[in-house]
């Protein structure tokens, strides 16, 4: 906050603003020929009457996404950037890194800013609204923000040079809201019947043979935890790159990490000991995640609703990316589907009840591995 070219925001609320600050560092940052950002050229007056003031939150998916906060102040906007977006939880803080101060345009700015420029990569409101400032000064900022998102009163206060923190004064807006679980148990699917007659309640999905992994992704940041062992984010660093898909949402995916060379390709990834060759293995031999389930959405879990509606919730993520995807659940003419595929010689399929909740010890046979050949030509009308 502190800057040589320009005094400080003043130690409260309530005194007059100073003369309104030039955006040197932030014209000296870009080319206006290049980048459709507004010019730091004018500088408007802070508008008066009252104490309300405009914010904004832009989720600018640069070289790594974050989110930017900006407060309106003197004629300019004071600008942090979040790397994790706002805190929930009173209970942890988020880091906030000061940036330069931004003109007041940036407010409603939306684009794409092109490579080579500083800052490149698209910006978007995530959130706008206006703020009441309880406390500002050059080290520390109380805030209380009325946004479509962001509700509620918040610090920002320095820790060392631009690091800041941002802290979440008032109790969660979500009072039942968690924190996603360290560990999760899957439902292992074993080998059962196909589905008779009618088949009606019964999904079909393909069966995708690979790594069993949970990702958990939160603030844009991502984790993939395989069952049995340690966490392998780092050894498929293509699949990391769906945070920027998901952005804030909160989720944990119940899916596979599959390859197109089988089991030798994933075993390959995963004896990659530098990260340079993870980087090129990830070029060279791509791996997917493919989704299967949701478990957990926005701090709370999924595990309790039927499948038909955490299938409703994992498509609504609309997740189809180069190195991630949603496969396809049949729902309809099911018999037909198991009757195709068995003339078609596929091995295996997954047989899910649409109406069971994902609970792995209360009904294993819920979901099944069929083998539609085991119908033949058996009939499919029968109820």
């Amino acid at each position: 906050m502190a800057d040589p070219s320009h005094p400080a925001p003043g130690a409260g609320a309530d005194e007059s603003p100073p003369v309104a600050r030039p955006l040197r560092e932030y014209d000296r940052k870009r080319d206006f020929g290049t980048t459709p950002e507004p010019s730091g050229d004018i500088v408007d007056p802070a508008p008066g009457g009252g104490q309300e003031r405009r914010f904004v939150i832009q989720q600018h998916d640069a070289t790594r996404l974050h989110w930017d906060l900006r407060l309106e102040h003197d004629g300019v906007l004071l600008s942090w950037a979040l790397p994790r977006g706002l805190p929930w939880d009173p209970r942890r803080n988020h880091l906030a890194v000061h940036t330069e101060d931004h003109p007041l345009q940036y407010l409603t700015f939306e684009g794409h800013i092109p490579d080579g420029n500083y800052g490149a990569g698209r910006m978007t409101v995530w959130d706008e609204g206006t703020y009441v400032p309880e406390k500002l000064t050059d080290s520390k900022l109380t805030v209380v923000f009325d946004g479509r998102r962001a509700q509620g009163r918040y610090a920002l206060f320095q820790t060392d040079g631009r690091n800041w923190m941002i802290h979440r004064m008032d109790p969660p807006a979500d009072p039942e809201r968690r924190h996603p679980p360290e560990r999760y148990q899957l439902i292992q699917p074993g080998p059962g019947p196909a589905p008779r007659g009618r088949a009606q309640g019964w999904a079909i999905e393909s069966f995708w043979p690979g790594l069993r992994c949970v990702l958990v992704s939160s603030g844009g940041v991502v984790d993939l935890l395989a069952q049995g062992r340690d966490p392998v984010t780092s050894y498929f660093p293509e699949v990391r790159t769906v945070g920027r898909a998901l952005g804030f949402t909160e989720v944990a995916l119940d899916g596979v990490v599959t390859a197109a060379g089988g089991r030798p390709r994933l075993e390959r990834r995963l004896g990659a000991g530098s990260d340079s060759t993870r980087r090129r293995l990830a070029r060279d031999e791509p791996v997917s995640f493919v989704a299967v389930d949701l478990l957990w959405q926005d701090g709370h879990p999924t595990t309790a609703k039927p499948w038909h509606e955490r299938r409703r919730l994992l498509e609504d993520l609309a997740l189809e990316g180069p190195a991630w995807t949603t496969p396809s659940a049949i729902t309809e003419d099911v018999p037909a589907v198991l009757a195709a595929a068995a003339r078609t010689g596929v091995g295996r399929l997954v047989a899910k009840r649409a109406d069971a909740p994902y609970e792995p010890r209360a009904d294993p046979a819920a979901w099944r591995i069929v083998t539609p050949a085991e119908r033949g030509a058996k009939g499919t009308g029968r109820g």
